[in-house]
Parts: structure tokens; C-alpha cells; sequence
């Protein structure tokens, strides 16, 4: 039963993400689902009886090796300047102010870049995808709101006074140029995604990563991922 409780303990710790009881079994290379949601529940136990910065949460039918909420403020120190390039930065808050999003939409507004946007913010946690006919609704998960420097409540207020003055717009006639091809509410949802970026897409704290930190974030990343980055992308210090 402790060897397995370790092998658990070290795939959470290694993966860095929420996984499914059957996912932790074939990482442990165990046939038996039974016996790793036995262990995990001991590990539990294991973690509320030891004095530990971390914990074992549970949520959605997931488990995740997660720092104690009473330390979030000393982890925060140790997160690098956001790991997203102004592209993706710009894709993420689209994705808030639509919230939920449908990808077509998304994908209509930002590009087919927006796919490879899409797939990275869901490999770090910021959103959450489901298949909604034939395309997927995007919504921001838990993550976004503990990285980033912003409350639910906030975010919902300035995305109401965005609907607002869209609404105000799609009722007044347009009043353009004749030679103008401008778009007035295309032009106000890219003002709101600028806003929306003043709000929230800034991490708590912009401190460098250490190297050893590199190294655990390459760990936590997936191959797909890892190809489409560079040095710059992990904020190392010179």
C-alpha cells in the first residue's frame, strides 16, 4: 500500500494537473481502479494528518497535488510573468467576455491561429472545453481566477456594461463612411477585449523563474506544447 501511495504521490507531483482515477491507474501502470482509489483515499488521510503545504483536491471527479490555499500567497511568488504571448493573451480575454464562448465564435473573431491558442490555455488550466454540437463551449476554470488578478464579480460587471453599449449600438443606425468598411460592433468587441485586458490578464505577481522552476514547468507541459515554444517563452533570468 505505500509503495502505490508513493507512486500516486509522484505522478500528481510530476503531472502538476487534476487527473481521473483511471488515468493515475494506467500512469501507475495498475489494472486495478479499486486499489488506486483505495490508496488515494489513504494518501488523503495521510495529507490532513501531516503537517504539509500541500493537499490532495478533489473536484469533477479529479484529483491534483495543489498547494494549501493559506500558502497561495507565498506561490504566487514563484510565478513567472505569464506565460502567453499577446496573441494568446488577446484570444484569452475574448474568451472571457464571451464566457461561454462557442470556439466557432472565436475562431470567427481571432482566426484559425486561435485553434493553437484554444489548446494551449487548455493545457495550463485557464479554460475548460465541451463538446456543444459540432463545435466545443469554452468557459474559464477555476485556475484563471487564482493566477489571475481579478474576482469573478469584477469581470461580470465590466462584461455587462460591454453588453450594454453593444446592445446601444446594434440599436442606433450606423453612421459610416461610404468608403469606410469599419464595423461599429466588431470595432466595440475589440475595444472590450482591450479592457478586459486591463482588468485581468496580468498574472499577481510578475517574478522570474528560477531555473530548477523551469525545469518543473517543461515537466508539467505537454510534447504539443513544448514545440511551439522557445527559451523567451519561460521568462528565465539571465
Amino acid at each position: 500500500m505505500q509503495d502505490l501511495k508513493n507512486k500516486i504521490e509522484a505522478v500528481l507531483f510530476m503531472t502538476g494537473r487534476a487527473m481521473a482515477t483511471e488515468e493515475i491507474a494506467n500512469f501507475c501502470n495498475i489494472g486495478s481502479v479499486g486499489a488506486i482509489q483505495e490508496a488515494l483515499n489513504a494518501l488523503i488521510q495521510d495529507y490532513t494528518q501531516r503537517p504539509s503545504g500541500l493537499e490532495i483536491f478533489f473536484d469533477d471527479g479529479k484529483y491534483r497535488l495543489n498547494i494549501k490555499r493559506e500558502y497561495n500567497s507565498l506561490s504566487t511568488r514563484l510565478v513567472s510573468n505569464c506565460e502567453l504571448d499577446t496573441p494568446t493573451q488577446a484570444t484569452l480575454a475574448l474568451i472571457a467576455y464571451k464566457q461561454p464562448a462557442l470556439q466557432s465564435d472565436i475562431i470567427k473573431m481571432r482566426g484559425n491561429t486561435a485553434y493553437d491558442h484554444i489548446h494551449a490555455l487548455k493545457e495550463m488550466e485557464f479554460i475548460t472545453t465541451e463538446k456543444s454540437g459540432r463545435t466545443r463551449k469554452l468557459k474559464l476554470a477555476s485556475k484563471f481566477f487564482e493566477y489571475f488578478d481579478v474576482v469573478e464579480e469584477t469581470l461580470k460587471q465590466k462584461m455587462t456594461e460591454v453588453a450594454e453599449r453593444q446592445s446601444k449600438l446594434t440599436e442606433e443606425p450606423k453612421k459610416l463612411e461610404p468608403d469606410s468598411q469599419a464595423n461599429p460592433e466588431i470595432q466595440e468587441t475589440e475595444k472590450a477585449v482591450e479592457e478586459v485586458k486591463e482588468i485581468k490578464i496580468a498574472p499577481k505577481k510578475r517574478n522570474k523563474l528560477l531555473p530548477e522552476q523551469v525545469v518543473l514547468e517543461i515537466q508539467k507541459t505537454s510534447p504539443e506544447v513544448l514545440k511551439k515554444l522557445n527559451s523567451d517563452d519561460f521568462g528565465t533570468t539571465a
